[in-house]
């Protein structure tokens, strides 16, 4: 856990022992060189011009970013967002992101003009947002520091997870506040004691309020929904498959308990996640538990800092006391990337990828 008490672990926790002979760092990230500020604030603004529904023509004298906005419908737009009370007059027009699901959110409601810095990496962007994304500064591997992201000059900065605004790193929301910059926490991080898809669709909804896209929110919603039901339909009376979720750890299994998405998005599915028993997001189980309780396919969390899908595969596969669990004896294996199973625009894409990992069967 953070140590402002959210869910997921501050640093990835490596599947393998420092000692054991397969442990290797994470490679390093790719970083995108961030263009002067003053340009990327010129850039930003005529290209905000462009996307506000709106704008009407430009008056001589009146720059584009403000005659765009002035044309915002809707607004003040106020938000509570995990305690935090904020009154929008207006669109942001410079976003910060840090961690990569709201990156993507914000790309997939076609606000990468509007983004003047991504952080975080967890994984491979989607291949969809690849282009968009790898033109966005990168501010930082992991979380930017407060001085980083002034830098940027945001007036917006949107959190994926708790330690996005850490404050014994400096990264208050109240720091923020101060220095004039509205922030947003991803929700699955306020607090709440269970995570589902629905809270995906809400998310998205949210921050389509807030930045003026409302319509758009609701199409990309009624676009994911629609996947899920194609989805559900098609793997709809199937026997459930059963499914160990393997995070990371080598003493003990890291994995997804019963509150989180990703035991929402098995059972969607057509899988049951054989601990769905675990009364939390995310926990400890045993080896002798995963033996017990046979599970017929292993998903793979992929994320960066966890050590490769490829050394996780490895390590299961050579411990002798798994050689009879039937995932184990049988190589079956899917990939979820950690990304996907956060509040964000991939949940929904994922239920339809293991369904078909799941019940081939029912999608030939």
């Amino acid at each position: 856990m953070y140590d402002d008490g959210t869910r997921r672990p501050a640093m990835p926790i490596s599947p393998l022992s420092p000692h054991s002979p397969g442990a290797r760092p994470a490679p390093a990230l790719k970083r995108r060189s961030a263009p002067r500020r003053r340009t990327a604030w010129a850039l930003a603004a005529a290209l905000t011009t462009g996307l506000l529904a709106g704008c009407g023509t430009q008056e001589s004298g009146v720059a584009p970013d403000a005659d765009a906005r002035a044309q915002a419908e809707g607004f003040p737009v106020t938000i509570e967002n995990c305690g935090t009370r904020t009154t929008y007059q207006e669109p942001p027009s410079r976003a910060v992101t840090i961690h990569q699901h709201p990156a993507e959110l914000m790309l997939a409601l076609g606000l990468q003009d509007r983004m003047v810095g991504t952080a975080f990496p967890d994984s491979a962007v989607l291949p969809q947002y690849a282009d968009a994304f790898g033109a966005i500064p990168e501010l930082a591997e992991r979380e930017p520091s407060f001085e980083t992201v002034l830098e940027a000059e945001p007036d917006f900065v949107y959190g994926g997870y708790g330690s996005a605004f850490d404050e014994k790193e400096g990264r208050s929301r109240r720091a923020f506040s101060d220095a004039g910059i509205d922030t947003y926490l991803n929700r699955e991080y306020c607090g709440e004691d269970e995570v589902h898809i629905a809270d995906a669709y809400d998310e998205i909804r949210t921050v389509g309020s807030i930045f003026g896209v409302d319509e758009r929110a609701e199409k990309l919603v009624a676009e994911l929904k629609a996947r899920v039901d194609e989805a559900t339909s098609a793997v709809d009376g199937v026997d459930p498959v059963s499914v160990f979720v393997y995070d990371s750890g080598d003493k003990a299994p890291f994995t997804a308990g019963g509150k989180g998405l990703g035991t929402e998005i098995i059972r969607l599915a057509g899988g049951r996640n054989v601990f769905d028993d675990l009364d939390e997001v995310f926990g400890d189980a045993s080896w002798e538990q995963v033996v017990a309780r046979k599970p017929e396919v292993i998903a793979i969390y992929d994320y960066a800092g966890s050590g490769s899908v490829e050394e996780k595969k490895e390590f299961l596969l050579a411990q002798p006391a798994l050689a009879d669990v039937p995932a184990v004896r049988d190589r079956r294996f899917v990939v979820l990337p950690l990304t996907a199973t956060l509040v964000g625009v991939r949940p929904p894409l994922a239920v339809e990828e293991i369904a078909q990992a799941l019940h081939p069967e029912r999608f030939a």
